[in-house]
């Protein structure tokens, strides 16, 4: 796919992104300028050494930090002007997060884990579960939906984490080491889960790994170096 895909019809747009930290009397300049539009539907591989700023592209990505320069649009919203409550509502409506640990709480079931962010986005408890089932179903796990994450595997839990961040129907969806933390066959089996649910969906997804061999099976794959985003 062109990396010229046009910006009107991007599910996410990253325009000349600038991010640094200082440390003590160093300044660290992490992003310089980095770019890329994303179309529904497609999935990304975000790829670089540990350091090199995969992580903190996400969360400028997804609204979770500002860039000190540069423009973030999802689905055809300039996101620089907006007001900490409305990024807040942005990322509860337009953006999915799934991270290295799946973060599920522990007290809840699976069912309830995608269940209560709809409810905090005010849908009604009986649709909120209707569509936490179908997402189940997705990622195969409807046997599961009254189980505890302790009751669980980790590629269980990882795919439980898959279908929560889908909840709320984003047209984002950011994955940092979705697949860090399992070994080799529950990775390939949990990637396999989240192809199809992007496929199914027509989310965007922009997924950050070291594993080459998953990257290697996604639309794209861009590679962060040197604060630049450059494909491969």
């Amino acid at each position: 796919m062109s990396e010229a895909a046009p910006v009107a019809l991007a599910a996410l747009h990253l325009e000349k992104l600038e991010r640094c930290f200082v440390q003590g009397e160093v300044e660290l300049s992490i992003l310089r300028g980095a770019s890329l539009t994303m179309l529904p539907g497609e999935i990304i591989a975000l790829t670089g050494p540990s350091g090199a700023g995969k992580s903190t592209l996400l969360h400028i990505a997804g609204l979770l930090e500002r860039p000190d320069s540069g423009e973030v649009t999802v689905n055809g919203w300039n996101c620089g002007q907006l007001n900490d409550l409305d990024r807040t509502a942005m990322r509860r409506s337009e953006l999915g997060f799934v991270y290295q640990f799946h973060h599920l709480l522990p007290e809840f079931t699976a069912l309830e884990n995608i269940v209560l962010p709809q409810m905090i986005a005010g849908k009604p408890q009986a649709t909120a579960r209707d569509r936490a089932m179908t997402l189940l179903g997705l990622v195969g796990l409807e046997d599961r939906a009254k189980h505890r994450p302790a009751e669980l595997s980790g590629g269980e839990q990882q795919r439980i984490a898959i279908a929560r961040a889908l909840a709320n129907e984003p047209g984002v969806l950011l994955a940092d080491e979705p697949t860090g933390n399992l070994d080799e066959q529950t990775a390939d089996r949990v990637f396999e889960f989240l192809q199809q649910a992007v496929q199914s969906t027509g989310v965007a997804a922009l997924i950050a790994t070291h594993n080459l061999d998953l990257a290697g099976r996604m639309d794209r794959r861009v590679r962060l170096h040197e604060g630049v985003l450059e494909p491969i």
